[in-house]
């Protein structure tokens, strides 16, 4: 069976399980911190719709130019594993600002501290992973990608759980310092990793991906979809109901349907084409957004939990690998480039909501809009590409 052979390879490969350990903690730590960012701004700091997404969206433009700038340039970098880690020191001090913010500006300098470096941090784990299974076992390179990208979605939920306990136990303090440590962990972990350099060897060009600016725009919708609902569904779903340590168990009922998928969904891209599968994903994802947008009730948010965590997988396993590999001779750019698309879409996300007055279902309007024109722009490249290789086989 090729997954089981498959992974009892990337088990055997040295170096691999301190990728995933590093991937996997830092996970753990970003999502103990993730459902209740929003709602701590909000009720613990009493800042306004527009101020909270000002926040996130300064931030977050202050880490596009970093990750991008550094994109450009980690490729004639051989030794990547120190940009990580001054990141990750970087942003736990941007952390411990955070947390003692009493108002709008303390915040803002916080998490701009804090958010600004941590795209170097993704960007640069996955260019050394690609380095890394190139040089071992380029045979299972991309969906060991995969793999990775699923240990982050684990130790992302792991940290769900633990962040809607210790909020809990210990309320918003002991959630910003449980970020923190997943900081600290990660910096731990990647100190005993033995980096493989970058060599200068061409890329095996079939491995490639065609550049496609229209692809690249329809990705980023469908990420400034997903942006929108990583903002405002803690919001709209506190609105609602009430209950914010609800909404960690509601993204944490993802984690094993998303490991599942995840290496599910790398054999279909194989099989059918990363093109196709991320139709797929879209799909999963208008129908997600329409339950939102409808203001079902609880239980209905909890079932269509799984159906999201397939449009989840496709959108950042899946697609990371296809931008990954239209840059297939610079991994450091093309992880990179996947970043600032990733968070440009952010930047974009947090706004658009900020347009509908409150904050209610009728925000998914947006996201519902977002996937269906990504859709089309996805469906008319597959055509047109069909197209070609037909008039081509008809000219043999």
């Amino acid at each position: 069976m090729q997954l089981k052979s498959d992974f009892n390879l990337f088990l055997r490969i040295k170096g691999a399980g301190y990728l995933l350990l590093a991937i996997l903690i830092y996970g753990i730590g970003t999502g103990i911190l993730a459902p209740m960012n929003a709602v701590y701004l909000k009720d613990h700091l009493g800042l306004s719709k527009g101020e909270i997404a000002s926040i996130f969206s300064i931030s977050l433009l202050l880490n596009m130019i970093i990750t991008l700038s550094v994109g450009i340039v980690s490729d004639r970098i051989k030794e990547k594993k120190p940009i990580p880690m001054i990141a990750a020191v970087i942003c736990a001090s941007g952390l411990i600002i955070y947390m003692h913010a009493d108002n709008y500006i303390e915040a803002l300098t916080g998490m701009s501290i804090a958010v600004g470096p941590s795209g170097l941090i993704m960007g640069q784990l996955f260019a050394m992973a690609r380095n890394h299974f190139k040089k071992h076992a380029e045979s299972i390179m991309e969906i060991a990608m995969l793999w990775l990208r699923a240990g982050y979605s684990v130790g992302f939920f792991m940290g769900l759980l633990f962040g809607a306990n210790l909020y809990l136990i210990t309320g918003f303090q002991g959630v910003l310092w449980g970020n923190a440590a997943g900081f600290a962990g990660l910096f731990l972990l990647l100190l005993f990793y033995s980096e493989v350099k970058g060599t200068n060897e061409n890329a095996d060009i079939k491995a490639g991906e065609p550049f496609s600016l229209a692809m690249l725009i329809a990705l980023l919708m469908l990420l400034c979809a997903d942006a929108i609902r990583g903002l405002y569904l803690p919001l709209v779903f506190n609105e609602r109901f009430g209950r914010p340590d609800l909404m960690s168990y509601l993204w944490s009922g993802q984690a094993v349907f998303e490991l599942l998928f995840m290496t599910l969904t790398g054999y279909w891209a194989a099989k059918f084409g990363s093109k196709s599968i991320m139709v797929l994903g879209g799909v999963c994802a208008l129908v997600t957004y329409t339950v939102y947008a409808l203001a079902s009730p609880l239980a209905l948010f909890f079932t269509v939990q799984p159906v999201y965590s397939l449009s989840i997988s496709i959108l950042y396993g899946v697609a990371m690998g296809y931008v990954q590999r239209m840059f297939i001779n610079h991994t450091g750019f093309g992880a990179s480039l996947y970043l600032f698309i990733s968070q440009a879409a952010s930047l974009i996300g947090y706004l658009l909501p900020v347009l509908i007055q409150g904050i209610s279902p009728t925000i998914f309007i947006i996201p519902i809009t977002l996937v269906m024109v990504a859709l089309v722009i996805i469906m008319n490249v597959l055509y047109k590409e069909k197209r070609i290789l037909k008039s081509g086989s008809l000219g043999r």
